[in-house]
């Protein structure tokens, strides 16, 4: 039988008869070659060299196939972190002055570096990691030599396609354990077209091959210091990405670990990109072609062993209608699987990286079972050595099983039934995460409507697990944000040439108690405050008509929750106005008016979005002089001062209108026989809290690029001169803008900031204010993981059209999603 790992049928007849595989082995001559010429023990590769220091523990590196020993390596300390950061600064003063051309020549002879040590890499990656060879030859090395290849040619056209970007500095890279080598060429790569130097800090159970990358840099010429690479245990990358050298952070791995490394990094003004996996669900329809699903599938689990790019081991959600021909099929293939050691050509299931993930496994699985799910294990004789673990279904589960919540590292597949598209699109969005997803259907109208209504940065359509260079690859929701590949992923690596290097300092501040409760407002002083209703009327008993400024929230205007109001002076001390002072339930309110709203706006053409915005700026344009003078008498500046401030808000306003169907997405070029969509898509309900410097212009310059993505606003205006922004408002009454996408709160600037960052609800969040804010800020969004951008207590030019209007807007308020759809009907591929 095949799979049978016994002793086969001895005669030529027995073996016609049986069909079974012999072994095929691979041979590992120059990766043992390499080992032994290193004696068998490593080191880190710092500053172009290895670096061996005395007092270091050591980490015994074994095949997870065989668990027979290949090397030892070093365990890192804040030593060796502090050395590879020095020597990265340093190689950074030399590499980011290079020409593009030079460092696109650099790239390009270290990718023809790579391909000359191609069966090299791919053996000693196999070895580490315990992949089949097979996949480490068919699918990661060619991958990475796409990416090298790739990113060369971004280095080339930086100056062109990257017009007003710099390099960021140093980037530390963290990567895990199950592909190694491709996530590193993910993270590197785009940082070292870019301009940046690298610091790699490779998990213990997988860095040999990281370690053979960095010493082919030195041998294809590449300066000293502009890639390093250092081992060690998690905890060190808590030490290396706070470490005041390192200006930017790409992590892959657990959602724990992410939401630590936010905290840790809270205030420090560096750049952090999050890939945190997350279950991949694949839907499956009934006009699905069913033996090509369960082909796919089981070629992903098995020679992935559930440690996919795109997350962890699929969850299968099929509609019921079919539910039952595809688990046969999939028992069938599953039980066919041939387990064994990952240098046998014929080996579909390697062994598990680590071996704690084994126990972890089988926990799911006897809890499962022990719920009521049923559970199929192809049962081939496992290895005497090494982690294994059998292939396995599991059927009826329940939708709360902690098998479908979590992430499942190894070869281990869910299937869920559905009825209804509805409902399968509801059950995929349920998950925390959101990486990656697939969907089988002949029809493409269904694929399309479904692909864009999950919530996830990939989408494959009838296929599983195709990457490519020039294709974007990144989460949403807990599976973090930032992403990789193509010309989005550089935005990841650099920061707009008008701004300076950031490197703030955290502050001591107890997170319990900061900004917990809205501040004392300074209250005007009974007769030193100017009496806002004095002046001529018609008779001395009949006062002017109170004006009452409130909250603007789901589209009309409302009282505060805390029916409190805070004064607002002007330069001179007099009471210009009161406002309302807004509360954490008065946020909640507005985002729940915002969750409304939010799907009927993203629903919306881009045209339609652009019409209101022209509408709202025309409705602006009738009380330009209102406003101006109103902004003059709260700001003490001259009117025409106050008059430029409107002209510009108004033109600013024309601009996000007119961006609004510009930049919805594109075609990307990749190897794919088919086509690879760029989507831009709104974040969702998005929070925003405003400086107190052009209070109008930079009032609408934040909300009108978030509102024209397709996203609802909860944005909190000026502490100090919000009247403008209340002004604001009746216009927005006037202007068709539907309730709920934008809502203004007023009140206490950080205690109201401190609450749209610990909502769950809320995705991402804008804060531009003090440094103490912006570091409140960061810390409190790890809860949901919501993308954060901060001022850390810079002031920009809002006058300025690239730092008030540029590039950077659409990339914060939009996320990209990448659809892959393949052809080959008619055509091989």
């Amino acid at each position: 039988m095949a799979g049978s790992a016994g002793e086969g049928p001895t005669s030529v007849r027995g073996i016609y008869e049986a069909l079974d595989y012999g072994p095929a082995r691979e041979g590992a001559g120059s990766a043992q070659a390499w080992l032994d010429a290193h004696g068998r023990s490593l080191g880190h590769f710092i500053d172009g060299k290895w670096s061996k220091p005395e007092g270091r523990e050591t980490w015994v590196c074994k095949s997870p196939a065989t668990g027979k020993s290949l090397a030892t390596t070093l365990q890192g300390q804040w030593e060796d972190v502090e050395a590879a950061v020095q020597a990265a600064t340093k190689g950074f003063e030399t590499w980011s002055r290079l020409a593009c051309h030079a460092r696109a020549r650099h790239l390009y002879n270290l990718t023809r570096m790579i391909q000359k040590h191609q069966n090299t890499l791919t053996v000693l990656e196999s070895l580490d990691t315990g992949k089949p060879v097979t996949e480490a030859r068919v699918c990661d090395l060619p991958l990475i030599v796409r990416h090298f290849y790739h990113h060369a040619g971004w280095a080339q056209l930086m100056r062109v396609e990257m017009g007003g970007w710099e390099p960021l500095g140093v980037v530390s890279a963290i990567i895990p354990s199950g592909s190694p080598l491709v996530l590193l060429a993910w993270k590197v790569c785009p940082a070292l077209a870019m301009g940046n130097t690298v610091v790699v800090l490779a998990p213990p159970t997988a860095q040999l091959s990281a370690l053979l990358l960095a010493e082919l840099c030195t041998q294809a010429g590449l300066p000293s210091g502009i890639l390093n690479v250092i081992a060690g245990a998690e905890a060190l990358a808590g030490v290396l990405a706070t470490h005041p050298g390192v200006d930017a952070i790409a992590f892959t791995g657990s959602a724990e670990l992410g939401r630590s490394l936010r905290q840790m990094t809270a205030g420090l003004g560096k750049r952090l990109s999050l890939q945190l996996g997350g279950r991949t669900p694949v839907l499956i329809f009934e006009s699905a072609d069913l033996d090509s699903a369960a082909t796919e599938l089981t070629d992903t689990l098995s020679s992935h062993r559930g440690l996919l790019l795109g997350g962890g081991a699929p969850l299968v959600l099929v509609q019921e209608t079919v539910a039952g021909a595809l688990v046969q099929r999939l028992k069938a293939r599953l039980g066919a699987l041939r387990v064994g050691e990952a240098l046998d050509r014929t080996t579909d299931v390697g062994g598990l990286v680590d071996e704690v993930w084994r126990a972890a496994l089988q926990a799911h699985v006897d809890e499962a079972e022990a719920e009521g799910a049923k559970v199929f294990q192809s049962w081939p004789a496992l290895p005497a050595q090494g982690s294994f673990y059998p292939p396995t279904l599991i059927v009826e589960a329940d939708t709360t099983s902690r098998c479908v919540r979590e992430e499942v590292f190894g070869p281990v597949l869910v299937v869920l039934p559905f009825r209804t598209t509805k409902e399968a699109i509801a059950l995929a969005n349920s998950t925390p995460g959101g990486l990656a997803a697939s969907i089988w259907t002949e029809k493409l109208p269904l694929a399309m409507e479904v692909a864009c209504s999950l919530q996830v940065g990939t989408v494959w359509i009838n296929g599983q697990s195709m990457y490519d260079a020039a294709a974007s690859f990144g989460g949403c929701k807990e599976s973090g944000f930032g992403c990789s590949g193509g010309k989005e992923g550089l935005y990841e690596y650099v920061r707009p040439s008008w701004e300076s290097r950031i490197h703030s300092r955290a502050t001591d501040m107890n997170y319990k108690t900061f900004a917990a409760s809205s501040s004392a407002a300074p209250f005007p002083v009974p007769g030193q405050a100017k009496d806002p209703h004095s002046g001529p009327t018609q008779e001395a008993h009949r006062p002017s008509v109170d004006r009452t400024y409130k909250l603007y929230c789901g589209g009309a205007q409302k009282r505060s929750e805390g029916l409190s109001s805070r004064p607002i002076l002007d330069p001179t001390g007099h009471l210009m106005a009161y406002i309302a002072d807004g509360s954490a339930k008065d946020i909640r309110n507005a985002v729940e008016a915002a969750h409304k709203a939010a799907p009927g706006w993203r629903g919306r053409s881009s045209h339609a979005r652009a019409q209101v915005l022209f509408y709202m700026a025309e409705n602006l344009g009738l009380r330009q002089a209102e406003l101006a003078a109103e902004l003059a008498a709260l700001m003490g500046v001259t009117p025409e001062q106050a008059a430029w401030e409107v002209e510009l808000s108004l033109e600013r306003l024309f601009h996000w209108a007119a961006s609004c169907d510009k930049h919805g997405g594109g075609l990307q070029d990749t190897p794919l026989y088919g086509t690879n969509l760029l989507l831009r898509e709104p974040l969702g309900v998005l929070g925003i809290v405003c400086p107190d410097e052009n209070p109008l212009l930079s009032f609408i310059s934040l909300w009108a690029p978030a509102v024209a993505w397709g996203n609802a606003v909860i944005i909190i205006p000026s502490q100090c001169y919000p009247l403008p922004a209340l002004g604001l408002c009746q216009v927005l009454d006037t202007s068709d803008l539907p309730g709920g996408v934008l809502n203004v709160i007023t009140g206490d600037r950080d205690h109201l900031a401190r609450t749209l960052a610990l909502h769950q609800d809320v995705q991402a969040l804008w804060y531009f204010g003090s440094q103490q804010g912006s570091q409140l800020v960061e810390w409190a969004s790890a809860g949901n993981l919501k993308r954060t951008w901060v001022s850390c207590g810079a002031r920009r030019c809002w006058e300025d059209p690239s730092q008030g209007a540029g590039e950077e807007f659409l990339s914060q308020a939009t996320h990209c999603k990448s659809i892959w759809v393949p052809m080959g009907d008619v055509f091989a591929n």
